[in-house]
């Protein structure tokens, strides 16, 4: 009887462990490329889109979730998670910054509204997430108050983390001075939009996430 006992209260131990659907995360500022990463994996997996895209910051100004992404690698192991992507995460939000990209007054102030409100639930979204992708514009600056408050969040946290520097497609991309800026974790370059090493980081998730 005792025996009976003893496995079934470590049956009950590695059932609560496992986690049957990992949150994965999608974090960084603005037009890092979050939404088009997000699509590219909905894309290979699912075979639809996660969301839209635009050339004006805060597209996206609501978490989106895609549940039970199955994604599987060459060793045939599988991993199944729900994507989150969440709306860029910036310091300031000025709706003067939209008249620029031809928005009419309303049409800004509203946008504005909204992508302020989708700051405040990228934060607090942080607390459900398993593990965190970080995308940054490979073509920009890391050194940016922005990055800096999302990678002390995610520290404090004690979230996995792994940094992917998109853009790599285009000229100006340098991935070594994101892997400098944040040399405790690790950066895989890719194109969100062309699909450039996309396997590498599909490989990289299941060191992370599962």
């Amino acid at each position: 009887m005792v025996n009976i006992f003893a496995f079934f209260n470590k049956f009950l131990k590695n059932l609560f462990r496992k986690k049957s659907h990992v949150k994965l995360g999608l974090y960084g500022p603005p037009n890092g490329g979050k939404t088009t990463l997000a699509n590219r994996i909905c894309q290979d997996w699912l075979g639809e889109d996660m969301g839209s895209v635009s050339n004006i910051a805060h597209e996206t100004r609501e978490v989106q979730i895609k549940e039970q992404i199955n994604i599987k690698n060459k060793e045939g192991k599988e991993l199944s998670f729900n994507l989150v992507d969440t709306p860029g995460i910036a310091t300031k939000i000025d709706y003067e910054d939209f008249l620029k990209q031809g928005m009419k007054d309303k049409e800004a102030k509203i946008r504005a509204k909204e992508a302020t409100k989708g700051v405040i639930d990228s934060i607090k979204w942080l607390d459900e997430m398993d593990t965190v992708i970080i995308v940054l514009d490979s073509t920009i600056d890391p050194y940016s108050q922005v990055n800096i408050t999302i990678i002390g969040n995610l520290a404090a946290r004690e979230i996995p983390v792994l940094i992917v520097a998109n853009k790599v497609d285009l000229k100006k991309s340098n991935i070594k001075k994101i892997e400098s800026a944040f040399p405790q974790y690790e950066v895989i370059g890719i194109s969100g939009k062309y699909g450039t090493n996309i396997e590498e980081f599909y490989n990289a998730l299941f060191k992370y996430a599962s």
